[in-house]
């Protein structure tokens, strides 16, 4: 549903003219059945698809918008036959390419070659368990936690870089080390920690309380100190706030050999994020689905730049509650999508933050 957003001021934010990343959910079908899909995933194809000349006019006009990274995900992109050719166009006009498949046997060693070949630049896993009774459990299909394991080993085999995705709720927060521990086996370049919003699958009961959030994202920041690999979090831009108060330095771009980095600046829906959905649907993020437009009859530049909800996300000081006078609210703002998933409005205030402005009075 469509939801009325207060206007931002012109010179808000950062990220005006070009999100930092842009993701393509190419299409709703996986064979998965996992416990928190925000796409609530079936398993075939939806004919509405956008389709090959449709991906391929939407790549273009990424390259044009100046975003610098694309991500196909899904579903699971590997249901799409045409998956390679789509790699090759985003890579023919210079698009850092990255993929996020679901562990399936669709997910062959002769598909990772030919995506190689055709310019893919990164693979990104999920791991959400520490055993495979765990993470299979989250999956909803058992030999899912050992399939991760051997599409990663495979992708690093053949040069592909490899990151790893993991959602962190109720039911798996205690695992935390524990996965990091095996993380810290795989030579990859990123751990990308997502913290639920309770949309698609995921429900309330899987939300982290704003206490157990913060220890996560203290515990985070010990891990970060000594890892070999970069971490950042998704749907948790209060971990920034975190690593100021410990005094660790962020912002810093880590450069790697496939051109897909850290932004330069936090992130956070409609601010550095845009998503598109299988249907052509504009979204301020996946996690956010308030419909803002569709690429079959508006510019993605024009909605990001110039959407009235677009623009109240990236201005600051119209966000409500405790986040609109929080101190750190430039570099943070809360995850808006959790707002919005659980207060309705998208300028609403984070629920799972534990940080207190010295402004605020209940």
């Amino acid at each position: 549903m469509e939801k009325p957003a207060r206007p931002g001021r012109p010179d808000s934010g950062s990220f005006e003219r070009a999100p930092f990343i842009v993701f393509w959910e190419t299409t709703r079908a996986c064979d998965l059945v996992c416990r928190h899909c925000r796409a609530d995933a079936v398993p075939n194809r939806d004919p509405r698809d956008l389709d090959s000349d449709e991906a391929f006019r939407l790549l273009d006009d990424i390259g044009e918008m100046g975003a610098p990274v694309v991500v196909l995900t899904g579903g699971d992109p590997a249901k799409r036959t045409d998956l390679i050719e789509i790699v090759r166009h985003g890579a023919s006009i210079g698009l850092p390419m990255a993929l996020t498949p679901s562990a399936t046997p669709l997910m062959t060693r002769d598909l990772l070659l030919r995506l190689r070949d055709a310019g893919l630049a990164r693979i990104a896993l999920s791991l959400d368990g520490a055993s495979a009774e765990s993470h299979d459990r989250f999956r909803g299909v058992p030999g899912s936690y050992d399939r991760t394991f051997d599409i990663l080993a495979a992708a690093r085999e053949i040069g592909l870089t490899t990151q790893i995705n993991t959602t962190v709720t109720t039911s798996n927060h205690s695992q935390v080390e524990d996965i990091a521990a095996q993380i810290g086996r795989l030579d990859i370049e990123l751990w990308s920690v997502f913290f639920v919003v309770p949309t698609g699958r995921a429900r309330g009961t899987d939300l982290l309380p704003a206490d157990v959030a913060e220890s996560i994202l203290e515990r985070l920041a010990a891990i970060g100190e000594t890892s070999d690999f970069d971490l950042k979090t998704t749907e948790a831009p209060h971990f920034r706030r975190v690593l100021l108060e410990r005094k660790v330095p962020i912002g810093d771009v880590r450069g790697v050999a496939d051109g897909i980095g850290r932004a330069p600046r936090g992130v956070n829906d409609g601010r550095g994020i845009v998503f598109v959905s299988h249907l052509g649907e504009i979204f301020p993020s996946g996690f956010m689905p308030i419909h803002c437009g569709n690429v079959r009859r508006d510019s993605l530049a024009s909605v990001y730049r110039k959407h009235p909800l677009f623009r109240s996300l990236r201005d600051p000081d119209v966000l409500l509650g405790k986040c609109g006078i929080c101190e750190f609210r430039r570099i943070c703002g809360g995850s808006r999508a959790r707002a919005y998933a659980t207060t309705g409005d998208p300028l609403g205030e984070e629920p799972s933050c534990a940080y207190l402005p010295g402004k605020w009075t209940p």
